[in-house]
This record gives structure tokens, sequence and C-alpha cells, in this order.
């Protein structure tokens, strides 16, 4: 999608896709702010949900690291352990970790839910995304499945020759 964006001359126009960032001795004000155009499927946002999540995630146990070096200093200087995480400021790294684990595990179900959805909207079959995934084809089933709010699709029921091939060469287990 297109986005109405300041061109330098002060008027705005359509400008599509990423745009430069002008000389660095133009005003800020006369800058073009660089944006990048929304994608139109669902697994295309799914994927910019999870690369925002894993910068804030990187971010969040970047600074865990950092107190986790702290904590490890404060404990080779003698200090109880007690002492330690009762003086630590919230979050704990522990939760801190929790917090990342959680908050990937939701954007990581959506995008892998999206981008099954997405293969099957390609009629891969059930199996060939199972192999992809390193999953059960019963596992990819119940991605699809939750993708569409619990309705099954008669596509990802489907049994193909490139399953039968892949079982044949020893890709995939029989029934897997």
């Amino acid at each position: 999608m297109a986005q109405q964006l300041p061109c330098n001359s002060r008027d705005t126009h359509t400008r599509p896709g990423p745009v430069r960032p002008g000389p660095a001795d133009r005003r800020p004000e006369d800058r073009t702010p660089v944006s990048t155009p929304e994608p139109a499927d669902a697994a295309g946002r799914a994927l910019v949900e999870l690369v925002a999540e894993l910068d804030v995630v990187v971010a969040e146990l970047t600074r865990a690291r950092e107190r986790a070096l702290e904590l490890r200093e404060q404990r080779q200087e003698g200090r109880s352990w007690y002492d330690i995480v009762t003086k630590e400021d919230r979050p704990l790294i522990v939760e801190q970790i929790s917090n990342a684990m959680a908050s990937l595990s939701t954007v990581g179900g959506q995008w892998r839910r999206e981008q099954a959805a997405a293969l099957s909207a390609e009629n891969v079959s059930i199996n060939r995304i199972a192999a992809l995934y390193g999953v059960t084809r019963q596992r990819v089933s119940a991605l699809l499945r939750d993708h569409h709010g619990g309705i099954p699709h008669p596509q990802h029921d489907r049994h193909d020759a490139d399953a039968d091939e892949d079982q044949r060469d020893g890709r995939m287990p029989l029934g897997g």
C-alpha cells in the first residue's frame, strides 16, 4: 500500500516502497522518512510482527544479560544470593526471560500458522509442509485447523503423489 509522504518541495505525492533518506546537508524537516509498504497477505503481516517482536526481545534479553553479568560480579564479591535478589531491580532476570519466551511463543505461533496456511494456499501438501517444518502431518493439520478457526479444509486432508514419494524415499516416516 502506497503511503502519502512529504516531498522535498513540501507537497505530497504517493511514493511506493522504501524511500531513501536524502543528503545529510538537508534540513531535518525536508528529509523524507523511510517507509515500507504494508504486506498484502496475512503471512507477510505476521512476519512483520515477528520481526518487530524479535527486535523488542533482543533488546530485553540484552538488558537481562547485562544485569546477569552485574549479578555475577556481585556474587564474586561475596554477596549472598538472598542479598543480591532482594536488591535486584524489577523486572528480575527470570521475569525478563519468561516474558521474552512467552512473547516469542505468541508471535512465533502466529507466524507459523500463517506461513503454513500460505503454503497450503499455494497447494503445498500437508506432508510436504510437515517435512519442511520437521513436524508430523497431524501437527500441520492442527496448525491449519487453528488458522481456520477449527474448521477443517478439504485440501488439508489430501494425500498426494509428493507425500507418497517422500515416504518411499525415506524423507518422511509413514504416518508422519
